[in-house]
């Protein structure tokens, strides 16, 4: 088991850590192959805590190695690993990753799947895959009912510009997703597209 201490580092630090790593729920079981780091207050301007603690991301503020769950698109739950330490904020977005166990649970939460590498890749296809929803946000990763387990060994990875974010927090500069390459399950890279005013 990860110990409360390895969370309470930078989120850039943690997440090439959690590549290969187990999360645990009930009896899915997911190996995680893409995460995308996000720090905190006044330093990443992807970040939900950028401008500062609200209701919504005051779990990103509190105690590192909790979940922190938040709604997008009006229908899609999201989920993020609590680093560093308390009082200050950072997330790691878990992005995608391998069903190892509970596979044919997954299948039924996830009956639109083609394929195995598709049960869990993007980080909504995860939160489905496993069961997760907005009431597990601030759940114990440590001890609690989602838990993160260590992998074997560390896991070769590349790393590149996060999927998605809108302006200076989706640019070069901001190199922060993780995934280790080949694996089949991680998902394509997309930059983010302003809409167009009509």
């Amino acid at each position: 088991m990860f110990d409360r201490d390895f969370f309470s580092r930078s989120a850039v630090e943690v997440a090439p850590e959690l590549l290969g790593a187990h999360l645990v729920s009930g009896e899915v079981t997911l190996r995680i192959t893409e995460v995308e780091a996000y720090l905190g207050e006044g330093v990443d301007p992807g970040s939900h805590s950028f401008r500062g603690k609200t209701n919504r991301n005051a779990v990103m503020f509190g105690e590192p190695g909790r979940l922190y769950t938040y709604f997008t698109y009006g229908m899609h739950v999201c989920a993020n690993v609590v680093c560093s330490p308390a009082g200050t904020s950072g997330g790691i977005l878990l992005r995608a990753g391998e069903i190892v166990e509970g596979r044919e649970i997954a299948s039924m939460r996830r009956h639109t799947s083609r394929t195995s590498n598709d049960l869990a890749r993007g980080p909504a296809r995860l939160t489905v895959a496993l069961g997760i929803t907005l009431a597990d946000g601030g759940t114990d990763l440590v001890s609690g009912r989602l838990r993160l387990e260590p992998a074997g060994e560390s896991s070769d990875y590349e790393s590149g510009p996060r999927t998605g974010v809108s302006g200076d927090g989706g640019g070069a500069a901001y190199p922060w997703r993780f995934w280790i390459p080949g694996d089949p399950t991680v998902s394509p890279y997309k930059a983010h597209v302003p809409k167009k005013r009509v």
